[in-house]
Formats: C-alpha cells, sequence, structure tokens
C-alpha cells in the first residue's frame, strides 16, 4: 500500500513507519518536528516537515494514497490541563483537517492513535474492555475520545474504513529508535534518568492505594508490539466500518514493580522519595485486548517487563552519550 504517516518522526510514529517500510509498503511521513527527530525517518522515506493542519497540500486526490496512519498529536497531560486550547485546535482541529483532506481524497482507510487512559477504571473492576465506560479525566484524553466519536460518524457517513488503537502505556525502544520527550512524563524513561544520574531521585506519587503494594498499577507494551498492531489492523479494516482495539499486555505492574525491575536491569539504585497521590491517578489501569488477539491475530512478542526496560535502557544510554 502507498500510506501517509503523520507524526511519523515521533516515538510510535517512527517505529510504525519503519515496521511499514519493512513489510514492503510505500510510506511518506508528515511531521512538523515540533517533537519529532527527523533521524528516526528510514533513509529513503519521502519527508514532509509540514503542520498537521496543511495536510491537504500532500494528501491530494492524485497521490493515491491507500491509507493514513495518524499519529500527529499533543500528548503531556500536564499541559493539556494548563492549554486546552492548543490541544483541541492541534488534537482535534488538525485530525478535522486529516479527514477533511481524506474525504477528498477518497482515501479508503485510517488508522488513529488513540489511548486507554480515557477509560473510567474506577467504575470498572478488573481488566478494561473496548466496552468499559469513558470518561476522560484530562484535556488530552478528552481530545482522543472527541476524534474516536468522529471517527464513528465519519465512517458511518462516507464510508471510510477507520480503526481506533487504544494504547496503554507505550514503553521500550526499537533499537535507535526510543522515547525522547520534552519534559519526560512517563514513568520508564523517568526512572531510568535517576538510573543513569540525569536526575536525583524519582518522585514516587502515592503508596497508599488498594493494591499490593500500594503504588499505582499499570499496564505496559511495548513499541514494537504497537507497531506489528498497526500492520494487522491495516489488512483488517473494512469500508464503512470504525474498530476500537485496547493494545496492551493484560498484565498490570506496580509502580514498585517498575522501580525494581529498572535497578534489576541497570544494577544501579534508583533512590526513590515518596510523595502525595496526584489528583486524578487511577488505582490500576490494565488493559483486555482479546478482541485484537481475536479479530487482528495480535499477540505481543515482548511482553515481559524486564526486556521493555532493557531495550529502553539501551536507547537511552546510547541517545545520552551522543546527546
Amino acid at each position: 500500500m502507498k500510506l501517509l504517516v503523520t507524526g511519523g518522526a515521533g516515538y510510535i510514529g517512527s517505529v510504525c513507519t519503519h515496521a511499514l517500510v519493512r513489510a514492503g509498503h510505500e510510506v511518506i511521513v508528515l511531521d512538523d518536528l515540533s517533537t519529532g527527530f527527523v533521524e528516526t525517518i528510514p533513509a529513503g522515506v519521502k519527508f514532509h516537515q509540514l503542520d498537521i493542519h496543511d495536510i491537504a497540500r500532500v494528501l491530494t486526490p492524485e497521490a493515491g494514497f491507500d491509507g493514513v496512519l495518524h499519529f500527529a498529536a499533543k500528548i503531556e497531560v500536564a499541559t493539556s490541563v494548563a492549554r486546552p486550547d492548543v490541544f483541541w485546535e492541534d488534537n482535534v482541529g488538525g485530525t478535522m483537517a486529516v479527514l477533511a483532506a481524506i474525504r477528498g481524497a477518497g482515501t479508503p482507510r485510517m488508522i488513529f492513535s488513540s489511548t486507554g487512559s480515557m477509560y473510567d477504571s474506577a467504575a470498572t473492576p478488573g481488566k478494561l474492555t473496548e466496552e468499559a465506560p469513558v470518561r476522560p479525566t484530562n484535556p488530552y484524553s478528552a481530545t482522543k475520545l472527541a476524534v474516536d466519536l468522529m471517527l464513528a460518524g465519519e465512517c458511518e457517513a462516507f464510508g471510510l474504513g477507520a480503526a481506533s488503537l487504544r494504547y496503554f502505556n507505550a514503553a521500550g525502544a526499537d533499537g535507535s529508535l526510543g522515547e525522547r520527550h520534552t519534559p519526560e512524563s512517563h514513568l520508564i524513561p523517568i526512572v531510568l534518568q535517576v538510573a543513569d544520574g540525569h536526575r536525583d531521585q524519582l518522585m514516587l506519587y502515592g503508596d497508599d492505594y488498594p493494591t499490593p503494594d500500594g503504588t499505582c498499577v499499570r499496564d505496559y507494551i511495548h513499541v514494537a508490539d504497537l507497531a506489528t498492531a498497526h500492520l494487522l489492523a491495516l489488512d483488517a479494516i473494512k469500508p464503512g466500518r470504525h474498530e476500537i482495539y485496547n493494545l496492551g499486555n493484560g498484565d498490570g505492574y506496580s509502580n514498585k514493580q517498575v522501580v525494581e525491575a529498572a535497578r534489576e536491569v541497570t544494577g544501579r539504585p534508583i533512590p526513590v522519595k515518596l510523595a502525595p497521590r496526584r489528583p486524578g491517578d487511577p488505582t490500576a489501569s490494565v488493559a483486555a485486548s482479546d478482541k485484537a488477539r481475536r479479530e487482528l491475530g495480535w499477540h505481543p512478542a515482548k511482553p515481559e517487563l524486564h526486556e521493555i526496560i532493557a531495550d529502553a535502557w539501551a536507547f537511552h544510554r546510547a541517545t545520552w552519550q551522543h546527546a
């Protein structure tokens, strides 16, 4: 297929772009490089440095695209609370521009990078299925839900085939492709920054949750396994249908378990300072990915926490050494 990848120079977008190229697809990347890195784009892949709102300059009827994989979005939760206007403009307004270009070009399929953080895990005991109630607690996850709802209408009205892939906690690295956010807000890369001496200590928010060790529990999914799901979803999309798939390992790890695993992988002490709970942090969030396994034939190849952290650590060390 000929595919346009928006946000293809970012963390998950770049890993997926490389996987698409390896699978034999013709890939074009569009990214404004506000958070992405041009060196992550595979050699020989055509690149357009453009704002997402200008996508119609690339996604034209004459271009002959078979699909769009839409990763371009702002993701930092705290920033979304401080500047919700920017998130609505980029994440929702930007996707409106994508959908307008798709309609104009007659592009038949789209995959959207969504999030499992929109689920109301407090109201849902056990693992979260696609039918679990949604209740976004911040503008970031609200924008992702808004796009999921937009896609449902788009598919019904115009015959688009689309899939929203709701990631849980993407982590790990695929060789030279890894997580480089500024500011960094995700637990595993922050823990590794402490391990490597670039932070003095890890702030651990809350140790009085109703979990075995008192800390929050999360589902971590290797970024390479996410990429595999995108390739499988491309083949499964049907015209006029919008499908939602949760992507997680189905295993929960507490914050303390993540720290201990990182200590074992890195051989570093990783000092921890306890702090009060943060408002809005759910006790546990673990995916039920049965639908993706059943309908896509997707099975994570790297589900083990130590392997996820080891891949992230190798990337982290290489990146900091050359920074």
